[in-house]
């Protein structure tokens, strides 16, 4: 494997100086073939949890502070782990063959992550992505501003959905043809935190922040609250610049939303749905459940906003640096193989960018798929759609770029190595939809 050299220099010197946040006492996370009831079957449905869990442990950070987390990888196969949309060191970022060598069965590995950005984060693998999410190794990573805000309750949501058979049992042929002439592989059975359209309990006059997080392979989501008003307060992590109403909001695989959710004080006894309309046909996804009781006193909130983060205006003068068009082509490991300019990783059409300097890049979709395209280690913003300049309040990780759709965005480089850059719909990934950016210094 070709490892980025700041990579093996960052593991060295982390060695060689430990700090004494490096010294706190590990979390433990260990990847293991497991088992998860599903409410349709008499037999659990077997799984790859970490630590027994689908979805894996809630880790909990707070923001300025270093977590030192310790895989062990007890799967047949190696693996492992991603922390999405964390700005971390490059080494610590979790790509087999671009920052570290993959975990192999019965082998650990220790992460150290320095926590930068308060917000909402997930964790994953990135070997085989495609069946080892599938089958449920993935989690939620929060990491918490130094002063937390009174909300009456915080809920996280992870949404997902599985692809079941009639035995209970989750389909076991990946990266098929139908799979990756389409939009990946969708399920035929929607989850939040691996639960069938599960009840959440509140009380008149509560304030919720909502943290939803799309897990999923490939599925699209849309999520509505019917008969309540909910604001989005954070995009993938980062606060809004501008707090805004959730009306229709794309989640594709890997994109996060926070929202304030108000429970009016009137509503005790109420039942509100939650429901995707992604689709053509809505579909519930949860339920809300208003006790009838007493209203509390409501919370006084301020979300905090990002007005001063990346503004689109220090991109005016930049010129787009690379244009990456996806497409697919015939051939691949697969049959069909998913491309940015006609390559498929590893031997990709790569880019290197120096640090801290701004940068455009343009992801034109000449294909009739979609494609929702993540950069590892940084924040961007949407500034341009199909050549018409975008007005969207927040940054990114993920954005979705839809059938013949061109995408521009800006972001600046803030920590070197070797960043992988590709689509979250995983089978795609798998067919060859992936490439680096590589950032050095001056």
């Amino acid at each position: 494997m070709n490892l980025s050299r700041m990579a093996v220099i960052t593991l060295i010197l982390g060695l060689l100086f430990p700090t004494s946040a490096y010294a706190e006492q590990p979390l433990h996370l260990e990847a293991k073939e497991s088992y998860h009831q599903f409410p349709f079957f008499d037999t659990p449905t077997p799984v790859w949890s970490y630590d027994d869990q689908i979805p894996g442990p809630l880790i909990r950070g707070r923001v300025g502070t270093t977590m030192v987390i310790d895989f062990a990888n007890r799967l047949k196969e190696p693996s492992s782990i991603h922390w999405h949309g964390l700005r971390i060191e490059n080494a610590m970022d979790g790509v087999p063959g671009v920052t570290q060598e993959p975990v192999g069965p019965g082998k650990n590995f220790t992460y150290r992550l320095k926590l930068e950005d308060a917000g909402t984060f997930w964790y994953h693998p990135h070997f085989n992505s495609s069946e080892q999410l599938e089958r449920g190794l993935k989690g939620v990573f929060i990491v918490e501003e130094a002063a937390k805000p009174p909300w009456s309750q915080d809920w996280v949501w992870l949404m997902d959905d599985w692809l079941l058979q009639k035995d209970g049992t989750i389909y076991s042929q990946f990266n098929t043809g139908r799979d990756l002439m389409h939009d990946g592989r969708w399920g035929n059975v929607p989850t939040i935190n691996a639960r069938f359209r599960p009840e959440f309990q509140v009380k008149p006059g509560e304030r919720i922040r909502l943290r939803l997080i799309n897990g999923a392979n490939a599925r699209i989501f849309s999520p509505h609250i019917e008969g309540l008003a909910a604001s989005v307060i954070a995009v993938d992590g980062r606060p809004v610049t501008e707090i805004f109403p959730l009306e229709r909001f794309v989640l594709s695989p890997g994109n996060r939303i926070d929202l304030d959710v108000r429970i009016p004080p009137q509503a005790g006894g109420s039942i509100f749905a939650v429901e995707d309309r992604f689709t053509r046909n809505a579909f519930p996804l949860a339920t809300i459940k208003v006790a009838p009781s007493t209203p509390i006193d409501t919370p006084e909130v301020t979300p905090p906003t990002a007005a001063d983060f990346i503004p689109a205006q220090m991109f005016a003068e930049v010129k787009v640096g690379k244009t990456w068009d996806l497409d697919a082509i015939r051939g691949g490991r697969f049959g069909i193989g998913w491309t940015m300019n006609r390559k498929l990783w590893p031997d990709a059409d790569k880019a290197a960018y120096r640090l801290g300097e701004p940068q455009k890049v343009t992801f034109k979709n000449s294909s009739s798929r979609l494609h929702p395209m993540h950069i590892h280690g940084v924040f961007f913003r949407v500034l341009e759609r199909n050549g018409k300049k975008a007005a969207e309040p927040f940054t990114r990780d993920t954005v979705l770029v839809g059938p013949r759709e061109s995408v521009t965005i800006g972001f600046v480089p803030e920590h070197p190595g070797i960043w992988l850059t590709h689509c979250h719909i995983q089978e795609h990934a798998e067919a060859g939809m992936m490439t680096t950016i590589d950032v050095k210094h001056n």
